[in-house]
């Protein structure tokens, strides 16, 4: 019997008629693999992911394949969103053992949870040097039969191996200007200079890089630092990376092996558009550009558009596949264009343009003769106002095809990453529209996520709360989205509500020496306690807590929490000067250490003109991670506004750091020197 129909993931809920007897995660899997004395198949994936689904048409909705797994083997399917300690703890495994990892992840184990054999994406036959999954699965089985012995010692000499692995976080203190010169260096020996991108074929954004960057320029005047980053934002904004017509990024991009223009991998993620939606707002803060402003705006006006849930959240993703017209689920059928259809929207004069100005040619520049939109990487547009329609066109041609299929789960940590994203981009770009969606957004975090006792849920559905307890990284970026919202919006009770979520992190995520763990002291107990602090498509839990510490404890002056901030940042000083590209959220936050971060204070009345220009000027400062606290002279919203008077009746900036404050400032100008 499948027993996924009554899951709350979209992913798990996609498996729900296939043949194979599927499970949930959970104690009774294990139970009934006891009982029946077979291996337990766990098969981890997430509904975005192209080859997950390959593997599902092929194999898993294959009668004769789910035959033979429903015999001999106890089958689990995880949706890793929904999941990521049991993804990280098996994800190790299968790295260690094969020296990749990637998903769908596929891993055979003992009904203790002790995992023997691994591997990713299995063909349904023998292809480039892979075995058919169905060989593997017989393979497994005789294994398992004649020879349980051998099995169970690999098992044990895996589980031992984890469990024995230990994490140096940097025992000579919190990162310095050297480690933070030396990361710099050796992402510079990183970048192709020509294109702009890191080394590689493939392109992942790396946004958390890019922060660094920005904060490292602002801090220590590097103009090297600011040229990498202008160099890598415009790369991605001129790319199939970018969405062209409709904004937002797509998941990464290859290059393709017959040396043509970048092909993207077309699915949308909610973590990579908060986190350049962001990026691109502190990009155009730090310079002015143009074209940092409309990507910014244009990635923010995608996540509402597109991404938002009746409840007021945001989905999690939106597929790569969908139906290219003739009833086929194709890859990048949604985005992409051939110069009829082209035609078709736009007539003769204005096709031609546009197939200039997106680089679409008549033998196509992806699959069957399309092409993916990407920008000239010479001037500028000539006629902006005319390419301006004709986008604006495709997009409403292209909204007639069929969507790609939303993930519609709203994941704590990356909904987060939205409500400091949109908080910003509408601070900044004077849209209080984005700041009123990021507000609904936190509301429905408060309402639905968290409970009496500051336990996050790691994901809701349709405004009902997800069994599974939230991770490190739930609480992290969340109390980071409270944080933001609390400058932007002057309501000190973000800041109250991210305080109870980091004195969770300090109670249940802290080991010793400064190290954090990625799930909670009373979680399910696994293999071996989930504990990462690199960063991967989002920062790590580990990293985005030590962020949300610090800007907590400048706010409030609380020692523990900036303790817990700098002992975090200790593993900083070992991967930033060897492994930038995989540590860049701790660079960033260690720019912000480094800087102070400064504190800054705005009293005044509301409505008074010289106090909204003050804040202006605080919310635009480009010091690594200031933190702002906006109000009535007294009021208990924020502990940065006590005993701070107005000076001769008028609005006041106080600016702050390393215990030591400047003089009081009333006009614009002389805050905007201060920071």
């Amino acid at each position: 019997m499948n027993r996924l129909a009554g899951t709350t993931s979209p992913y798990l809920l996609q498996h729900a008629d296939n043949p194979v007897d599927w499970w949930p995660w959970g104690p009774e899997a294990f139970e009934e693999a006891e009982r029946r004395d077979v291996p337990v198949l766990l098969s981890v994936g997430y509904s975005a992911c192209h080859w997950c689904h390959v593997m599902a048409h092929e194999s898993f909705e294959d009668d004769d394949t789910a035959a033979y797994l429903n015999e001999h083997f106890v089958s689990v399917k995880v949706d890793r969103e929904e999941r990521p300690d049991v993804d990280a703890v098996y994800m190790e495994a299968v790295q260690a053992a094969t020296g990749q990892g990637g998903w769908p992840m596929t891993v055979f184990m003992t009904p203790e949870g002790k995992p023997f054999y691994f591997g990713t994406y299995f063909p349904p036959e023998p292809r480039h040097g892979m075995p058919s999954f169905r060989q593997v699965l017989e393979g497994v089985h005789r294994a398992w039969t004649t020879r349980r012995g051998e099995v169970g010692e690999v098992a044990a000499k895996i589980t031992a191996d984890l469990a024995e692995r230990e994490l140096g976080v940097g025992a000579e203190g919190p990162p310095t200007e050297e480690t933070q010169a030396l990361a710099l260096l050796r992402l510079t020996r990183d970048v192709d200079p020509a294109s702009g991108w890191f080394k590689g074929d493939t392109k992942f954004p790396p946004s958390m890089v890019i922060e660094f960057l920005l904060r490292h320029h602002q801090r220590a005047g590097s103009v090297a630092a600011l040229e990498m980053a202008e160099g890598l934002c415009d790369a991605m904004a001129r790319s199939s990376l970018y969405d062209q017509v409709g904004g937002g990024f797509h998941r990464y991009v290859l290059t393709p092996g017959t040396g043509g223009p970048l092909v993207p991998h077309f699915e949308k993620m909610l973590y990579d558009n908060a986190l350049l939606c962001r990026v691109y707002a502190h990009l155009w803060r730090a310079t002015g550009s143009d074209r940092a402003r409309r990507i910014a705006l244009e990635t923010a006006d995608f996540l509402v558009r597109e991404l938002r849930t009746p409840e007021g959240g945001f989905a999690s993703a939106l597929d790569a596949d969908s139906d290219d017209g003739t009833g086929r689920h194709v890859e990048g059928a949604y985005y992409v264009w051939t110069p009829e259809q082209l035609t078709g929207v736009l007539g003769p004069e204005d096709a031609a343009l546009a197939a200039a100005h997106y680089g679409v040619t008549e033998e196509g520049t992806f699959e069957e003769g399309a092409s993916v939109f990407r920008l000239p990487q010479d001037a500028g547009v000539a006629d902006a106002e005319r390419i301006a329609s004709i986008a604006a066109r495709l997009l409403a041609a292209r909204e007639e095809r069929e969507r790609p299929g939303r993930d519609d789960k709203v994941v704590a940590a990356w909904n987060g990453l939205a409500v400091a994203a949109l908080a910003e981009t509408g601070a900044l770009f004077d849209r209080p529209d984005l700041i009123e969606r990021a507000t609904e957004a936190a509301d429905l975090l408060v309402r639905v996520h968290l409970d009496e006792g500051a336990r996050l849920a790691r994901t809701s559905r349709d405004g009902r709360a997800g069994a599974n307890a939230g991770v490190l990284e739930d609480y992290g970026d969340v109390a980071e989205g409270f944080l933001a919202l609390a400058a932007v919006t002057g309501e000190g009770a973000w800041l109250e509500f991210a305080g109870f979520l980091l004195d969770v992190v300090l109670d249940r995520f802290t080991a010793g020496g400064g190290a954090l763990y990625d799930t909670a002291d009373d979680a399910e107990s696994l293999i071996r306690r989930p504990q990462d602090p690199t960063d991967n498509a989002a920062p790590s839990g580990w990293t985005a807590a030590a962020g949300a510490l610090l800007s907590y404890a400048a706010h409030t002056g609380s020692e523990p929490h900036r303790a817990a901030a700098e002992g975090a940042l200790g593993v900083v000083g070992a991967l930033g000067p060897r492994a930038p590209r995989f540590i860049g959220w701790g660079l960033a936050v260690a720019e912000a250490l480094l800087d102070g971060p400064r504190e800054i204070a705005v009293v005044g009345a509301p409505g008074d003109e010289a106090f909204r220009e003050l804040r202006r000027t605080a919310l635009l400062a480009t010091a690594p991670g200031a933190v702002l606290a906006a109000g009535d002279p007294g009021s208990e919203e924020f502990p940065l506004l006590r005993d701070r008077p107005l000076v001769d009746g008028r609005a006041t900036a106080y600016v702050c750091r390393r215990f030591a404050c400047d003089a009081p400032v009333t006009d614009p100008a002389g805050l905007r020197r201060g920071l």
